[in-house]
Formats: structure tokens, C-alpha cells, sequence
């Protein structure tokens, strides 16, 4: 048995090496994925690292993935390690293999953003790049208040007043719908889903077809933090509840998955979430897909930690005591320091893990 705080890394370049050593430890087998598009924060080469257990043709397969939004890829990597160190792979019923998405957003990862080397949100960009783009009429008439030309007092203060404002108007919800559920007018904003495919949009349509395509029966458990109670796993389901996919997952989790479409979860209504490409990519297999997200900070703080590291990497100058005062602040929200939390984690991942090799196999 390992450490649970242990498996957990302060940096994608720590993060890596680990989970490596973790997976080949386990008897995995290791593919790595080179982005040649970014380099790390001092210059480090960055990669996508896959492990893949049990039979070649396994008709069913569990997926766990760590970094869609980069930054929150400090929790799922320490899951996955955990998993690897704690003997999951030996636990696997027969005729179930898994494979092990590590850092699927390298660059958000290596330099503490949530977003990819485009300022793409991972997660809006799995829409129809040849089709008109959903509007968020919200966003647009927020977006000048949620990028400030400057970050002090007096910006921070008008921008509270904008917000306020809308809030007053559409709700609390409405306001954090507005900010985050995507949007494609401005690229140097938050959210913005890009206007095509990333590289890790491609790189994991290209896994899910070399690795998965022999599977029948597929459960994704894609990791996330910032939303809900400190350090409560919230399991969402971003499908439309009309989906029979949506029935899989309420039949494997019960009570404990939420719907956005159906308002009882602390996720607004996205488009283009990156799990959309299994069923695309795997059409002849049963695809159940769950986000599950970690509570860290009130939604406020993390909403501001997000827009304050977009106008540092859009405005401001990484090196300067307030650069550096924003980036140590994103991570702790998105990763917060202590063990109490990665030990919440990693019970929570373990039992969702549970109740999605027994669907699999049911």
C-alpha cells in the first residue's frame, strides 16, 4: 500500500515520471503522445501518456482520465496513481481491461491553466467545427468586464459591479452560465471552445480508436475539481437525459449522478464536453460517461482565480510578484494543498470506480 498523498504530484513534471513508474510497475502498457505545439515553463518536452490493462480484444473497458482542464490535472493524475499503486489493475473482473489517460492537456497541466496551448477550453471544444457556433449572448456582453485591461482594485470593483448587476437580473446561476458555459466570439477569454479541433481533441479521438475500438461496452470516469462542497465528488452526467447512455449511467450510480439538463447539479449546461468523442469515435459500443467533479472553493473564488490567470497569460507578465501571487492562487483552487482532501479524492474515485466495473459487467 502507498501513501494516498503520496500519489498526488505538485507539477506536470513530477506528475509524469510518477505515473509511469506506477504504471509500469502495475504490468501497463505505455504509449506516450508528444505535443509538438508546447513546450512546460522551463522548457520541457510535453506529453499525453496512456496505460492500457488486460486482454488486447476486451469487451469491456474502463477509461480514466486526468487533465482535461490542465490544471485540474493534479487531482485526476493522483487518482490514477493511487488506482495503479493500490492494486486496481489486479482487481479488474475478467474480460475488463482499462486504459489510463494521463494528462490529456499537457500544457494546462505544466503551466497551471486550465486551458490548452490555443487558451481552448478542452471541454467546449468537441462541438461541430463545421457548423455555426451556439452563441452565448451572456458572455458577449460580459466579456469586457471578465477581461479587464488592468488587475487592481478599481478594475476588480467595476467588474464586481457588472456582475452584480447581471446577477440581479438573470440570477447567480444565470451569471455563472454566462462566464463559463462556452463561448466561441472572443479567443482571449474564458471558456472559449476554439474554432477547431486542439491537439488533444485530436490526439484522443486517435487513442480512443487504436486502443478501444475492440470494446463493446465502455465507462469513462473523466476527473475534474472546482465545482461543490470541499472536496464531495460530484458525478455528472453531460449527456441529454433523452440519451440511453443517460439511463446506463443513472442505472450503474443511482442517486448519486447528476444532470445539468436536469438542474440539480453544480455544473451549468456546456457544449462540446471532450467525453462526446467516445460514442463519435466508438459507434458500435456502449459508451457510459460521467465527469466527476471535486469541490474545492466557493464557485466566486474560482471563477476569479480562472479570469485573473487569463488576463495574466493575455496581459500582465508572469514574472511579476502579482503573476506569480496568480498562479500560486489557481492551483490552489483548482488543487487545494493538504492531505485531507486527496485522501476525499481518492475514497471518492475508488468507489465510483466500484459502481463502474460493476456496470460494465452487469
Amino acid at each position: 500500500m502507498v501513501s494516498i498523498s503520496a500519489c498526488f504530484s505538485e507539477s506536470y513534471s513530477e506528475a509524469r515520471p510518477k505515473f509511469c513508474a506506477a504504471a509500469a510497475e502495475a504490468g501497463g502498457a505505455l504509449r506516450s503522445w508528444f505535443n509538438p505545439r508546447a513546450r512546460g515553463p522551463g522548457g520541457e518536452l510535453l506529453h499525453l501518456d496512456t496505460a492500457r490493462f488486460g486482454p488486447a480484444d476486451a469487451p469491456h473497458m474502463l477509461v480514466l482520465i486526468a487533465g482535461t482542464h490542465g490544471v485540474e490535472g493534479h487531482c485526476g493524475s493522483g487518482a490514477e496513481i493511487a488506482w495503479l499503486s493500490n492494486g486496481g489493475p489486479g482487481k479488474l473482473p475478467a474480460d475488463t481491461g482499462a486504459l489510463l489517460i494521463h494528462a490529456i492537456n499537457p500544457y494546462g497541466f505544466a503551466w497551471s491553466r486550465r486551458v490548452t496551448e490555443d487558451n481552448v477550453d478542452l471541454n467546449r471544444n468537441f462541438v461541430d467545427h463545421d457548423k455555426a457556433y451556439p452563441r452565448n449572448t451572456g458572455y458577449e456582453a460580459l466579456a469586457a468586464a471578465i477581461l479587464p485591461r488592468e488587475w487592481n482594485e478599481a478594475s476588480l470593483a467595476e467588474t464586481n459591479r457588472v456582475f452584480d448587476s447581471y446577477s440581479q437580473a438573470h440570477g447567480a446561476f444565470g451569471l455563472q452560465g454566462a462566464i463559463s458555459a462556452g463561448q466561441y466570439t472572443n479567443p482571449d477569454g474564458v471558456f472559449f471552445g476554439g474554432h477547431a479541433p486542439t491537439w488533444s481533441n485530436r490526439t484522443i479521438r486517435a487513442i480512443a480508436r487504436r486502443e478501444l475500438s475492440r470494446a463493446r461496452r465502455v465507462g469513462v470516469i473523466d476527473f475534474h475539481t472546482g465545482l461543490g462542497p470541499f472536496g464531495h465528488g460530484e458525478l455528472i452526467c453531460a449527456v441529454a437525459p433523452d440519451a440511453k447512455s443517460f439511463g446506463r449511467s443513472r442505472a450503474w450510480y443511482g442517486d448519486e449522478m447528476t444532470s445539468p439538463e436536469n438542474g440539480n447539479s453544480t455544473s451549468a449546461v456546456v457544449v462540446g464536453v471532450m467525453t462526446d468523442c467516445f460514442p463519435q469515435e466508438l459507434p458500435d459500443a456502449e459508451v457510459t460517461s460521467i465527469a466527476i467533479e471535486y469541490g474545492t472553493y466557493t464557485v466566486p473564488e474560482v471563477l476569479t482565480a480562472v479570469r485573473a490567470d487569463n488576463w495574466l497569460h493575455q496581459r500582465g507578465d508572469l514574472a511579476s510578484p502579482l503573476g506569480k501571487q496568480i498562479k500560486a492562487d489557481i492551483k490552489e483552487r483548482f488543487f487545494p494543498s493538504g492531505d485531507k482532501w486527496r485522501e476525499m479524492v481518492w475514497t471518492r474515485a475508488d468507489q465510483t470506480i466500484g459502481w463502474a466495473l460493476e456496470g460494465l459487467n452487469a
